[in-house]
């Protein structure tokens, strides 16, 4: 049973950032995939930015060139790098992992964007 912990959400005014972690109970090298995903407020989950295990990176284009997804491999942790930020980003952040054929959570953590 992979466990997914999320850290690093909080309260951050627009133009800021956000560190983002997300640390697994397995060796992430063994995950075929990482992903990040939110769901704000009255609205359906969305994938932000995917990272697979030959280290290909995706992001929806609603984050491109202000979030940057990474991994350290050593400490098994996946982080999302969040600039720029906006009102709109403001959501519940969710780690993914794709391991033997199932997916797997983490608890979430909030992400508010406001003045």
């Amino acid at each position: 049973q992979v466990q997914l912990e999320e850290s690093g959400g909080g309260l951050v005014q627009p133009g800021g950032s956000l560190r983002l972690s997300c640390e697994a109970s397995e060796n992430i090298l063994s995950f075929n995939s990482m992903a990040w995903y939110r769901q704000a407020s009255g609205k359906e989950r969305e994938a932000v930015a995917i990272v697979t295990s030959s280290g290909s990176r995706n992001y929806a284009d609603s984050v491109k060139g202000r979030f940057t997804i990474s991994r350290d491999n050593a400490k098994n942790t996946m982080y999302l790098q969040m600039n720029s930020l906006k009102a709109e980003d403001t959501a519940v952040y969710y780690c993914s992992a794709r391991f033997r054929f199932q997916n797997y959570w983490g608890q979430g953590t909030q992400v508010t964007v406001s003045s």
